[in-house]
């Protein structure tokens, strides 16, 4: 009916996500997956935190060597350790639900696979490791 408004609240999309590495907007990932912690009860009685990889997924750019170039610094044998921010958007573009990797380092970087005969657009996937996860809500 005219002049009602929407008292309910709805589920965030999935699809509307930022990441930021060490500050600045690092690329427009596709997909971001791992992002979970783990408790665990030791034998002397207190709780562990473990937590695991994430891996994110983006479209290769002709002009665009961010990634790589983070790759790169592990292989001079100085890893860039940094922080990494993600986070869950609303329709305005405000993060509701942040992930916070700190002391992040990327331990994998997957290149595209190569097919004469598709048409797909090629993606690369980078995994980060992390020491600690920090989750707030804004």
């Amino acid at each position: 009916m005219s002049g009602e408004t929407q008292t309910s609240t709805w589920p965030l999309p999935k699809f509307y996500f930022s990441v930021q590495l060490g500050g600045t907007i690092a690329a427009t990932f596709q997909e971001v997956t791992g992002l979970d912690t783990e408790a665990t009860a030791s034998a002397t009685g207190p709780v562990l935190g473990k937590v695991g990889n994430v891996t994110l997924r983006k479209g290769v750019l002709a002009n665009d060597s961010a990634l790589w170039n983070w790759v790169n610094q592990i292989q001079l044998n100085t890893i860039a350790r940094q922080t990494m921010v993600i986070g869950l958007l609303d329709e305005t573009g405000a993060p509701k639900r942040v992930w916070t990797l700190n002391n992040a380092w990327p331990t994998k970087l997957t290149g595209t696979d190569l097919k004469s005969e598709g048409n797909e657009v090629a993606v690369e996937s980078v995994e980060v490791a992390y020491e600690t996860l920090v989750i707030s809500a804004p």
